[in-house]
């Protein structure tokens, strides 16, 4: 497989947002990073101060932080951990894992499942899952009419689940997909993404479900949304099919539960939907934006400068389109940038250190601005 179909093929898999002996975390774990690597940092990135590898084989990614910074949730598809498909796990800030050492799973070990993100208190977590429609791991198809695509599985539903891996509550119960969820710093509110419409559009619902009001409304994907820090403002990603052949494209697709990931820009708008605007037209796929602890910037990664799909690496972007700057400078794969609460770290998945292979691990880095 070549280098382009294994980076596009990481991306499917980690699209979308049963381990019998869970072994308890420590609650007193600090957030303090050790056994840092700064080998792993490449001379350019100098917003690394340094580094840490956290996972060690497989494939890692969304690692999210906790409100107060001790744990993270994150979804791999390792099979030594016992998985078939993406299930989310927990781990502390201060952990790291091999294919020997599983960390305790939070899913049920049932179906798919995709973007788990920390409810406020720090004792539960809400994801999406398929695990209602069927036990086994849905197919996931890579390729239509020889175009890389994006399974949307209408059996999504997000959940609440405990650190003990107990479903505790539903959150939705719509016809389609229902994924991709993340909660607002202020711990408010919820947005994700659904297919209630009829198209891919975005949701904001209250911590309980309650009182969901649509964000988007115009054709194309509308995907991977995060609050800012003060929770007043929303950044995601999203196609917009223009052309008539582009609109028949993309309806096409979508009737089959499917999306084609290729070409996206992020756009920026407030929480409420308002003043809705594109922040970038870099051409390719620009995707998994965060917010930086500042506000006034966004982390995102993109193979805009790449000839042939890859690599991806992280850029930040400020939130007026202005001051485009790369921050990784790797030759495969990096993506999936998450700032902690406290801005002091952040986490990130890439496939750096990996021997070569497939494997995509997550890496904590201390952070300088």
């Amino acid at each position: 497989m070549n280098r382009l179909a294994v980076v596009l093929v990481l991306l499917i898999m980690f699209f979308s947002c049963k381990n019998e002996k869970k072994e308890a975390l420590n609650p007193e774990a600090k957030t303090e990073i050790s056994n840092t690597n700064d080998s792993l940092i490449y001379p350019e990135e100098t917003h690394f101060k340094s580094i840490r590898q956290v996972t060690f084989g497989g494939d890692n990614a969304e690692a999210y932080w906790s409100f107060d910074d001790k744990q993270l949730v994150f979804q791999s598809n390792n099979e030594k951990w016992n998985v078939g498909c993406d299930q989310m796990f927990l781990m502390n800030a201060n952990e790291t894992f091999t294919d020997s050492i599983a960390p305790p799973m939070l899913s049920t070990g049932k179906g798919r499942t995709t973007c788990a993100y920390f409810l406020p208190d720090n004792k539960h977590i809400i994801y999406a899952s398929t695990h209602l429609k069927q036990d086994e791991c849905p197919e996931t198809p890579l390729r239509k009419n020889g175009k890389y695509i994006w399974p949307i599985y209408d059996s999504y539903d997000i959940f609440v689940a405990d650190l003990e891996g107990n479903v505790v509550k539903q959150l939705t119960n719509e016809i389609g997909y229902d994924a991709e969820p993340t909660v607002s710093p202020k711990g408010d509110k919820i947005v994700f993404t659904s297919t209630r419409s009829g198209d891919l559009e975005l949701y904001t619902m209250n911590i309980d479900g309650s009182d969901v009001k649509q964000i988007t409304n115009e054709l194309g994907y509308d995907g991977g949304a995060f609050f800012s820090p003060d929770g007043t403002k929303l950044i995601f990603r999203s196609s917009r099919p223009k052309t008539e052949q582009e609109i028949k494209e993309y309806k096409d697709l979508l009737a089959e539960g499917l999306v084609e990931p290729t070409e996206m820009e992020l756009y920026i708008c407030n929480a409420d939907g308002s003043d809705l605007r594109q922040l970038t037209d870099l051409g390719n796929a620009n995707w998994s934006p965060f917010f930086h602890p500042s506000g006034e910037k966004i982390l995102f990664s993109s193979n805009f400068e790449a000839e042939r799909g890859f690599p991806f690496n992280l850029y930040l972007i400020d939130i007026d389109g202005k001051n485009l700057k790369r921050v990784t400078h790797g030759e495969t794969f990096d993506a999936f940038p998450v700032f902690s609460n406290n801005g002091k770290y952040l986490a990130f998945s890439s496939n750096r250190n990996n021997g070569g292979g497939r494997d995509t691990n997550l890496f904590i880095a201390e952070w300088q601005d």
